[in-house]
């Protein structure tokens, strides 16, 4: 570096115009590489006493690499502002960087600024970065704004702009719009049909999804890593197993070393179908695991009520250095529920705090619906009384569940009575107190909730059964 840098200081002496090519590429070189602020502000200073610093992709350069520290962003646009002269190159550059910045707002300010004070017209490049910026804001009608003007300037037919614009409905939940602009697309690379995907997976619309996919495949493009996440995340909504083990075996076929997210969708896919010893093969056939990885079987485990290895797994991961988050103490408290064991919730309850995990209305939930299991009714009652937030339905009604089983007549009516009150319209609430009243053979009190239901025309939603066929998933109403 000291030697680049004592032949910049000699060719600068020699050198007397901003021509000479070889001058340039050793600034650009330095500036490049340059490998801090100290460094970076000596070369400016070096440009400044130099007609060099009048070349434009020079001093775009400059601007850029004071942006990426993040505490010279500010400075990096006084120094854009003070360039001799800005093309639409070095509006770009500074425009991306904000937009990618924890200041996309900003982005926003300096296009409008670039539109409404220079002589600079956008191109397909910066009409991208502006509605990338838009998301970051959540500025939708500035977004639609926006998209009126990629159609006006002719852009809209631009593959960069099309697939921002995708990613822009997407990222609003806008799905049908993000869908006609792309079928409305005569050419459609990879990232548009992954924009696609991973709007119809996050959104969960699995089923048009999947549709998408085989367009996908017909259409000739090769799906990467990312469009298998998307494909196990849609699988594991609709609990599709069949085409989930064959997204699955693909990925194996595709990618020896599994990435990481995509292993963490198939443990959780496999968990969502209720395969357990498949995800735990998965698990432990992943060259990489985090906590993500860890609390996902923790939870899977937890829910089918094997309290054992739910245990174990959790004693494996903080032997192996991985701190539990929320997540993973939802798991443990999930498993102690199901598997009756009181007095380990509260022993792991207690602990979240050791670990810097505030407990949350779904933990709560969780130990008041393990105290109930084992019919600790009061002690329930005492736990809802201690917490720092108001019980929400599901804590309450986890009581009444539990006043069922063990026929708590008082507990329950106490509760139901004021589950009711605060949710009228739902009907497992009188059907519960309806049925704790039946079993203990209180027959009329039971049939005067029934007519309370009818009278307030309250009555159970129908559930629905899916099957799956060879190609399909269809649906039937529970009878």
């Amino acid at each position: 570096m000291k030697t680049l840098l004592k032949k910049l200081y000699y060719s600068t002496l020699a050198c007397s115009g901003p021509t000479n090519s070889n001058l340039i590429s050793c600034y650009f070189s330095l500036i490049n590489s340059s490998p801090n602020c100290k460094h970076l502000r000596h070369l400016h200073a070096r440009l400044l006493r130099t007609s060099l610093y009048d070349n434009v992709v020079l001093s775009s350069r400059l601007v850029l690499a004071y942006s990426r520290h993040k505490h010279l962003v500010p400075y990096s646009l006084s120094v854009f502002f003070h360039m001799p002269q800005r093309n639409i190159y070095s509006w770009n550059i500074i425009i991306g960087e904000f937009s990618r910045s924890n200041s996309p707002c900003q982005a926003i300010h300096l296009f409008l600024h670039m539109w409404q004070s220079s002589n600079v017209r956008p191109d397909d490049f910066t009409l991208p970065l502006v509605l990338r910026a838009c998301v970051g804001c959540g500025l939708v009608k500035l977004a639609v704004s926006f998209h009126g003007l990629c159609v006006k300037l002719g852009f809209e037919r631009s593959p960069f702009v099309a697939s921002a614009l995708v990613f822009l409905y997407v990222s609003f939940g806008k799905i049908f719009y993000a869908r006609v602009l792309f079928d409305g697309m005569p050419k459609r690379d990879a990232v548009m049909w992954t924009a696609m995907l991973d709007g119809y997976a996050k959104h969960e619309e699995p089923t048009l999804g999947l549709e998408l996919f085989r367009e996908m495949v017909d259409a000739g493009v090769t799906p990467d890593w990312v469009v298998m996440l998307s494909l196990v995340l849609m699988c594991g909504q609709l609990g599709w197993l069949k085409h989930g083990k064959s997204v699955h075996g693909w990925s194996v076929r595709r990618w020896l070393g599994m990435e990481l997210n995509l292993g963490n969708a198939i443990v959780d896919m496999y968990l969502k179908c209720a395969m357990l010893t498949y995800a735990h093969r998965v698990f432990d056939m992943m060259n990489q695991r985090d906590v993500i990885s860890w609390s996902s079987l923790i939870l899977g485990y937890g829910l089918s009520g094997n309290v054992t290895t739910a245990l174990e797994l959790f004693e494996d991961m903080i032997a192996k250095g991985i701190k539990p988050n929320e997540v993973t103490f939802l798991g443990i408290l999930s498993a102690c529920a199901h598997g009756g064991e009181a007095e380990i919730a509260t022993s792991c309850f207690e602990m979240m705090r050791d670990y810097g995990v505030t407990p949350e209305l779904k933990h709560y939930a969780s130990m008041v619906d393990c105290l109930a299991r084992a019919g600790l009714l009061e002690q329930a009652e005492d736990f809802i009384k201690g917490m720092p937030m108001e019980p929400d339905a599901a804590i309450l009604g986890a009581i009444v569940a539990g006043c069922r089983v063990h026929n708590n007549v008082e507990v329950g009516e106490r509760i139901a009575k004021k589950l009711i009150r605060l949710e009228p319209e739902k009907a497992g609430y009188y059907v519960l107190l309806s049925n704790i009243y039946a079993a203990a053979s209180k027959f009329d009190e039971a049939e005067k909730v029934r007519e309370l239901m009818k009278g307030k025309n309250v009555s159970k939603v129908a559930g629905c059964s899916l099957i799956e066929s060879k190609t399909w998933l269809s649906s039937s109403p529970k009878q």
